[in-house]
């Protein structure tokens, strides 16, 4: 681990709406505030936020942690229904990886019921809004201070 830890922390598709889209669902925080929020938390660690619209850019991001981050927290949103290609690009990493979603897919759309990302993520934040964003890092944080 480096001196200073580095986190990515990625979103998937529609995220760069938020606050707008569905605040009912996913809250009234922007994605920049939830950017603030994890700079907070990080308490000095190092945060690479990111968000895209588009698959394979997020597999990129994913195959670049490989290289440069101490953890990696990913809310692939609708992605994490239906990318085989995250798993298989997660599954590549040797560091902790979080998935996070801002609601509870499990208390939603059947279809939302099923994640590709879950079974290649050391654990899963989801249905606390963007607190969860919160609570990934602190996790992303104990994790790494963990590891040998």
């Amino acid at each position: 681990m480096a001196e200073t830890p580095v986190i990515h922390v990625l979103n998937g598709p529609n995220l760069n709406l938020l606050g707008v889209r569905e605040p009912h669902i996913y809250g009234r925080d922007t994605l920049a505030d939830v950017e603030q929020r994890c700079v907070k938390a990080a308490g000095g660690a190092e945060i690479v936020f990111r968000q895209t619209n588009h698959e394979g850019v997020l597999i990129d991001w994913i195959q670049e942690a490989r290289e440069s981050a101490d953890a990696l927290i990913l809310n692939p949103a609708a992605y994490g229904h239906t990318s085989v290609a995250l798993h298989d690009a997660l599954k590549t990493l040797s560091i902790p990886v979080i998935e996070l979603h801002l609601s509870n897919p499990a208390a939603r759309e059947a279809f939302r019921h099923h994640s590709y990302v879950s079974s290649a993520a050391t654990g899963v934040i989801a249905g606390f809004g963007a607190n969860g964003y919160e609570l990934a890092v602190q996790a992303a944080l104990n994790l790494i201070r963990e590891r040998p």
